[in-house]
């Protein structure tokens, strides 16, 4: 019988490439990799995934040139909009990850709205990353700590990586055990540096637009084939 992960990580990668090898603009391939979010949402419902966390707009991508940016935030900000039907047809629960004060205040509004109708929702738990970087999550942890320290909440004695955990921008999500990335990169990329302490990885060639369902399932069938081991101990 297949093991299926419990929370999936993905950097969706290549719908720039996937655009160009097609002689589109590259906001045509965004445009497609937007469409695509659902329906692998839906494939890693079927497949029983419960967490699905998709690195969407890093806090490094501010220095694509203007013109993209934007357009990626106004597709972003659609999205987001159009998911509060999308999450109540599928019973999904949406959240998003990142430092979103540097949004503009209709967004950050829309991502409140979402997280509000969707947070009754009990299927697939979908996290958007949006402006995040993991370093920058850690930094924002560390101050928050910092802070807690100098009001007196919590001493020097009292951290611990658990502790640690929960000033991060995922305390309400398990650490992923599987890393997915699309379009041939093998890097991270500033995600989730701490989460994927003892995930495994993933690395295919298909574009981000063009992963669906068998991909996926290709991805889980590979992720069933590794030892996995904590520690010296080979998880049971």
């Amino acid at each position: 019988m297949m093991k299926i992960p419990e929370h999936v990580a993905i950097i969706l990668d290549g719908n720039g490439r996937w655009a160009k090898s097609k002689g589109l603009p590259r906001n045509a391939g965004h445009t497609a990799g937007a469409k695509n979010v659902e329906t692998v949402c839906q494939a890693a419902d079927e497949l029983g995934i419960k967490y699905l966390t998709l690195y969407a707009f890093s806090t490094e991508n501010w220095n694509r040139p203007d013109a993209e940016v934007e357009a990626l935030m106004n597709l972003l900000e659609s999205y987001l909009k159009n998911c509060i039907k999308t999450a109540s047809k599928n019973n999904m629960r949406v959240r998003v990850i990142g430092e979103i004060g540097r949004l503009s205040e209709k967004f950050q509004n829309r991502i409140k709205e979402l997280e509000e109708a969707s947070s009754v929702n009990t299927g697939l738990n979908l996290t958007i990353a949006i402006n995040y970087g993991s370093r920058d999550e850690m930094i924002r942890a560390m101050k928050n700590m910092m802070q807690d320290e100098k009001d007196g909440k919590l001493s020097i004695e009292d951290v611990t990586a658990e502790l640690f955990s929960g000033y991060l921008d995922t305390k309400d999500l398990p650490d992923p055990d599987l890393l997915i990335r699309t379009s041939g990169e093998q890097r991270l990329s500033n995600y989730l540096l701490w989460q994927l302490a003892y995930s495994e990885f993933y690395f295919t060639d298909v574009a981000w637009p063009d992963f669906h369902k068998k991909e996926l399932e290709q991805a889980v069938e590979a992720y069933n084939k590794r030892d996995r081991r904590f520690g010296g101990l080979k998880e049971e």
